[in-house]
């Protein structure tokens, strides 16, 4: 069996918003792959739509990962190739794909990654905040652990990058702000889509001027990191 016989799971970076920032090389691979594997297959058909591709086009996500991950393993090793993709942007990043790249690579399968788009990313380069170093924490708890983990949080020297839904940001903001202060922070809502809006100020001004806001769309949050004052230890 040469290597075009091989089975193989291709990581596939698609458009988090404006569907001509996939790239050309993606759109080669979704192309030419057996199957396609989509977190949701109604917001993959449109892109898929969008450039004529007619892979057949399956899903995997956290509802159904035990089943269908092991039927998609079964076509792996039977020499078939796979392309994952998620909603939007990187799969693996704050979704449930990961447990099918763990799951392939523990069963000997190649994985190769076509990187493209990140919500993160994008947000984190427009902010105006430090990007040297930063600390991406993905979701925060709802309940259980939330406020240990933000005052941990609270004491990187780096910036901080959250992933929030609209329905919560208002109460985040309030959380992050009594235990961080009054730290500067950017809220990214929409990156890359017809209503992008990037908002950049303290957190009380933030927090001031969008009071009772009902927020939609998929939401970046970044704060500023602590800065040692002197004579402070941590």
């Amino acid at each position: 069996m040469n290597e075009q016989d091989e089975g193989r799971l291709y990581v596939v970076s698609t458009p988090i918003g404006n569907l001509g920032d996939i790239t050309r090389r993606a759109l080669e691979i979704l192309q030419r792959v057996d199957l396609i594997a989509a977190e949701d297959t109604r917001r993959t058909r449109i892109l898929l739509n969008h450039y004529s591709i007619e892979t057949r086009l399956t899903s995997y996500n956290s509802y159904n990962k035990m089943a269908r991950g092991r039927d998609i393993l079964r076509q792996l090793s039977e020499g078939r190739q796979v392309a994952l993709v998620s909603d939007a942007g990187t799969p693996g990043v704050s979704d449930p794909l990961f447990h099918l790249l763990k799951d392939a690579l523990e069963a000997g399968i190649g994985v190769e990654a076509a990187p493209g788009p990140s919500a993160l990313l994008s947000a984190l380069v427009v902010s105006g905040l430090p990007c040297d170093r930063f600390f991406f924490e993905g979701f925060l708890p709802r309940k259980k652990g939330r406020k240990t983990r933000l005052q941990w949080l609270a004491d990187l020297q780096c910036t901080v990058v959250l992933f929030e839904s609209p329905q919560r940001l208002g109460r985040t903001l309030e959380d992050i702000r009594t235990v961080f202060g009054n730290r500067r922070a950017v809220i990214a809502r929409e990156m890359t889509k017809l209503h992008e809006e990037t908002l950049r100020g303290p957190l009380e001004e933030l927090i001031a001027g969008h009071a009772g806001r009902k927020w939609k769309g998929e939401i970046t949050l970044i704060i500023s990191g602590h800065v040692i004052e002197e004579g402070e230890t941590l």
